[in-house]
């Protein structure tokens, strides 16, 4: 529902979103590749705080310096967890988006 979420968001401002991995409907962590113009600027995770609350981390501050290593990073995390969701939304301020979608901006 948060994934799906997002995609309207971003969608209903004129951007562009997609699934690049689906994962589980009800136990998938979720990676958000922030992406302006087609290029990825940033990697976000979903974690949960200290008080309980879902919250953003940086994952990734900058995945296209070496795109080798964000590709070895990305297969490495779904091989340890299939259940994990990957969503690109390419906006101008994605990070403000993803933020705002769980109630954490």
């Amino acid at each position: 529902m948060l994934v799906s979420a997002m995609i309207r968001r971003v969608q209903a401002a004129g951007g562009f979103a997609a699934i690049i991995q689906r994962g589980d409907d009800q136990a998938g962590a979720i990676w958000v590749e922030c992406a302006d113009r087609g290029q990825t600027q940033l990697l976000l995770e979903r974690t949960t705080g200290f008080d309980g609350t879902d919250q953003w981390r940086v994952a990734d501050p900058d995945p296209a310096v070496d795109a080798e290593r964000y590709r070895e990073r990305m297969e490495r995390r779904r091989r340890s967890d299939p259940d994990l969701w990957v969503v690109e939304l390419d906006i101008a301020d994605a990070a403000r988006f993803a933020a705002e979608t769980i109630g954490a901006a």
